[in-house]
């Protein structure tokens, strides 16, 4: 095939340029969802596969990277890959970009990268040893602080009646 020309490649995106800055302002202008819209599509395809206690992080004033950071966890290593393949249709679906993921090969901790909206997927070992909800002050529980409840007396929380 001669007399084809390839294209030229174009340099990936990358911190600190002015292609990675705009990257995000490419995203955004394709489609017609804002922020919010991406937030309440995210929680709804989470929702639909069943992700363990999400939480939702408002970034505003935080950090530019984004506005929400959404965090969960799934059951096992396969339910994580599922949730992120299933998110990753739900948002190319709406018209936006694919978005980029990592973690997804040994899915203990998959990243998705939505724009506005970044998405934590963990295993719950992973997200006990991380704690990414107390690092950006999301309400963090941590299963092995017992909540005294003035109602309960002092029986174990094991121990109480259902």
């Amino acid at each position: 095939m001669k007399g084809i020309k390839k294209p030229p490649r174009r340099a990936p995106d990358t911190v600190g340029s002015k292609t990675a800055g705009s990257r995000r302002a490419r995203r955004s202008s394709n489609t017609q969802l804002d922020a919010s819209g991406l937030l309440r599509l995210v929680k709804l395809s989470l929702d639909d596969d069943q992700a363990d206690e999400v939480v939702v992080i408002d970034l505003a004033g935080k950090t530019a990277m984004a506005d929400f950071m959404v965090i969960c966890s799934g059951r096992n290593r396969r339910h994580i890959g599922a949730m992120a393949e299933h998110l990753k249709a739900r948002i190319k679906g709406a018209g936006l970009p694919s978005p980029p993921m990592e973690g997804l090969a040994q899915a203990n901790w998959v990243l998705i990268d939505g724009g506005d909206v970044i998405v934590h997927l963990f295993r719950p070992e992973a997200r006990l040893l991380y704690k990414l909800e107390k690092m950006w002050g999301g309400v963090w529980s941590d299963p092995n602080t017992v909540v005294e409840d003035e109602n309960a007396g002092d029986i174990p929380p094991e121990k109480a009646e259902t």
